[in-house]
């Protein structure tokens, strides 16, 4: 008999006796040593790499060797977003759990600012609420090393293959996709998507259709109608909302590009880097806005899509940045804001300027619109 768990094993996330396996794995990898030792120690790492190497190895194993269990990594994993909440951001808040029962099970689908971060926030709210914390959906294009696969599915990371070729097979794994997200959310857990494939550069969030026809295609093939079974999702929309982006620049410069040049050449390690930038660089306030269930008898994906999109946008949180960069006049502008968003802005190549303001400015058009 297929258990659950051996059905989805290819894009599940790992279960308890599969977290100490995969840690060895990862201390015992050189690209992820060598990584760390280049981002911690950058001017080191030509001539001591030798040296640090086996001495992080000794690290990790004495930090990471107890861990047996999922729990056991989400407390490790507490601490380090402790510290980067601490370190990164002026303050964090959060709004709307109050409308939701931690005894059940949700499909958070949130728009789409940062990598790693967007579902971390969620969940850290999650967390302080004692609600049950989401598996966390991720691409597998973020997954061409092997030990960022299994750091990512240590920490309750399920995959979406996104890199299969063929029609039969894209049906194949989008009908697996859809299977393991319903079950999570009728067994055990909540889920965390993203509104769309890749970012929001421009701050203008949208949900793609495609993702809401992806939950029903399980729902297509056991012959539930597709109202009833998205009622049956407790879809929650959710707005992660960051004062500064520290990737603000970065994505900038890709819609920069494919508007001068015609296309942009992405690096080979451009999203890790784009993870660390996340993390390390300043955000400022960052609020989640938790929406309502979507419980009204939709028919098409279309229409779902459009309510998603309504709440986040009436739920984005606006900072100062936001609106300074809309040009609205409000009392929330302190002259403090205004500096420090004018000094950011300077920072900026002179002719991404007008992309970054549009980046910031979008939610409050959306907010004004909805």
């Amino acid at each position: 008999m297929v258990t659950a768990s051996d059905k989805f094993s290819d894009i599940r996330p790992y279960n308890d006796d599969e977290i100490q396996p995969a840690i060895q794995r990862v201390i015992n990898n050189n690209e992820f040593l060598n990584a760390i030792i280049g981002f911690r120690f950058p001017k080191a790492a030509k001539y001591l790499g030798f040296i640090l190497k086996p001495l992080l190895r000794r690290y990790f194993l004495y930090r990471w060797g107890s861990l047996k269990t999922i729990d056991d990594v989400q407390v490790v994993v507490g601490h380090y977003l402790q510290h980067m909440i601490d370190s990164t951001t002026t303050q964090f808040t959060y709004s709307g759990l109050e409308n939701l029962d931690p005894t059940k099970n949700y499909l958070f689908v949130s728009n789409h600012r940062d990598i790693a971060l967007d579902p971390t926030f969620v969940n850290w709210a999650l967390f302080i609420e004692k609600f049950k914390t989401v598996r966390i959906a991720i691409g597998d294009n973020l997954l061409s090393k092997p030990y960022v696969s299994d750091l990512m599915r240590m920490n309750k990371s399920f995959i979406v293959k996104r890199s299969v070729s063929g029609m039969r097979e894209m049906m194949k794994a989008l009908a697996h996709l859809s299977d393991y997200i319903f079950s999570s959310l009728q067994e055990d857990s909540s889920i965390w998507i993203a509104q769309r494939e890749g970012r929001a550069k421009d701050g203008f969030d949208k949900t793609e259709p495609a993702i809401v026809k992806m939950f029903y295609v399980n729902g297509k093939k056991n012959k539930i109608p597709f109202s009833d079974y998205i009622k049956q999702l407790n879809i929650v929309p959710v707005a992660v909302s960051y004062e500064f982006d520290p990737c603000d620049q970065q994505k900038a410069q890709e819609l920069y590009d494919k508007a001068e040049k015609g296309e942009y050449q992405k690096s080979q390690f451009e999203d890790i880097e784009s993870i660390v930038s996340g993390i390390i660089g300043q955000k400022g306030h960052v609020h989640v806005s938790f929406g309502t269930p979507l419980e009204a008898d939709f028919e098409t994906a279309e229409e779902v899509a459009q309510e998603i999109d309504k709440q986040i946008y009436q739920n984005y949180y606006l900072h100062p940045s936001n609106f300074i960069a809309a040009q609205e006049e409000s009392e929330k502008i302190k002259t403090s804001s205004k500096k420090e968003f004018t000094q950011r802005l300077q920072s900026v190549k002179p002719e991404l300027q007008e992309t970054v303001l549009n980046m910031y400015a979008n939610p409050v058009r959306n907010h004004i619109t909805s």
